[in-house]
């Protein structure tokens, strides 16, 4: 497809991108096919096909590491050249599993090594990712520390010559041959040099996700590091797979910066401030922060039941991983019905509440009640998620598939549609998940025709 964006130097920002021409919301602007490297995620570890990234109830244990899983032969086969050096070191490590960070890092030491181009580095290279070490906290220095001494325990049983980098690169500054560093065959992996990576790794990363948008990786596609963040973003990142889809959300002018949200804008502006100084080190000044827009909403309610419920959500996330769908149930029950006069569906603790609710419902196949929980969520996504964004498309399928099943036909086509019109934009017609509501449309309004 004809570029319709370039690369610039902003004074404020540094590298970007903006548009050279007029773009409408629902322009596919950029695709990339294949990361620069990629892993799956701890939290879908075992649930995802390790090539292809898609969801599989049965898949394939690769026979030597035990650890990596595949949709199918051709998958795996697909994925040796890759993973056939990580194999080694998953090996090595059992039973203890490496973390996300440290298997992606890893990768891409495999693929450095092996000096090998990429299509992801069309606009911006590995070599020319900016790090914030410079403006890491000593706490975050010294978790990468840490991290830096794991990749070196990691990688011991493939990598034993780094002389194998090529000379003259800017590969070189990542490792040198230091006393202080831990030995690694004949040779030593820099601590100092390793922080580097992982911090240029940490700031340059993208989550992965599926058409719902939940995450099922973490990958390096180096040119969309060029992209910049504003909490009102006007472009989206979306995934097919492992594949990246670079779309319009709003009409973009000529010489207009392209901006995506580097992190989930449901959250108040202090909130945001903080992940951001924290995962990418700088502060936001967009419209938004300073006015801090919708903090009022996200926050109404009592305090203290505001505060009691933001303080569960870390235990959510672990009975969610374990899927104890009945204990997350039982304490969502607990929560929304002592607060029903404290807390307003708009307060984001509470919106948390709900959706955990809904997907334990599902989970359990009570669909009425999951029902229930999801449409009290319908306005305040809207409020939140203004606009095209994904995440409000995806929640008006979510509820719109409910209503189908439970035979209310007329309700489901009018949320359906609502999901379609946000769907085209933000995913694109050709996206798997898009094929899917269509399919679903399609099969509710046949369904009202035999009323």
């Amino acid at each position: 497809m004809a570029r319709r964006f370039e690369k610039f130097q902003s004074a404020d920002r540094g590298n970007g991108l903006r548009a050279t021409s007029i773009l409408p919301p629902g322009e596919l602007l950029y695709a990339m096919d294949e990361p620069f490297a990629y892993t799956v995620s701890k939290k879908s570890r075992g649930a995802v096909c390790e090539r292809c990234l898609c969801r599989k109830d049965h898949l394939l244990r690769c026979s030597q590491c035990k650890f990596a899983k595949y949709c199918g032969v051709r998958c795996q086969k697909e994925a040796w050249g890759d993973h056939k050096s990580e194999c080694k070191c998953l090996k090595s490590s059992h039973p203890r599993v490496p973390t996300d960070s440290v298997r992606l890092v890893g990768k891409i030491v495999f693929k450095l090594l092996k000096q090998s181009s990429c299509p992801s580095e069309e606009l911006y290279s590995f070599s020319d990712l900016e790090s914030n070490k410079k403006v890491l906290s000593e706490e975050i220095r010294s978790g990468l520390e840490n991290l830096a001494m794991v990749l070196q325990l990691y990688l011991k049983e493939e990598i034993k010559d780094f002389s194998q980098l090529p000379p003259g690169s800017n590969i070189l500054e990542f490792f040198a041959k230091t006393p202080e560093a831990g030995l690694i065959g004949q040779n030593k992996i820099c601590v100092e040099s390793s922080i580097y990576i992982k911090s240029e790794v940490t700031c340059n990363s993208f989550t992965i996700s599926d058409g719902e948008m939940q995450e099922v990786g973490v990958g390096l596609y180096p040119s969309m590091s060029l992209l910049n963040h504003s909490c009102d973003p006007n472009c989206v990142i979306i995934f097919e797979g492992q594949r990246l889809l670079l779309r319009t959300i709003k009409e973009i002018q000529i010489s207009e910066e392209l901006m995506i949200s580097y992190i989930d804008i449901m959250m108040p502006s202090a909130d945001r401030q903080i992940e951001l100084k924290r995962q990418y080190c700088f502060e936001c000044s967009c419209h938004r922060c300073q006015t801090q827009d919708k903090d009022a909403d996200m926050l109404a309610g009592d305090m203290v039941a505001c505060k009691e419920v933001k303080e569960s959500i870390p235990k959510m996330d672990e009975l969610q991983a374990q899927q104890k769908w009945e204990q997350i149930l039982a304490l969502c029950h607990s929560f929304i019905n002592s607060n029903i006069n404290c807390l307003p569906d708009t307060n984001i603790y509470q919106m948390k509440m709900l959706d955990y609710a809904m997907d334990a419902c599902i989970n359990l196949c009570l669909w009425e009640e999951a029902l229930l929980y999801g449409s009290r969520n319908l306005k305040p996504y809207s409020l939140y998620y203004s606009g095209f964004h994904p995440l409000k498309a995806v929640q008006m399928m979510k509820v719109g598939k409910l209503q189908y099943h439970q035979g209310k036909f007329s309700e489901a086509l009018e949320t359906l549609k609502q999901a379609f019109s946000i769907m085209k934009v933000t995913h694109g017609r050709d996206h798997s998940l898009m094929q899917d509501l269509m399919e679903l449309l399609g099969d509710t309004e046949a369904s009202m025709k035999t009323l």
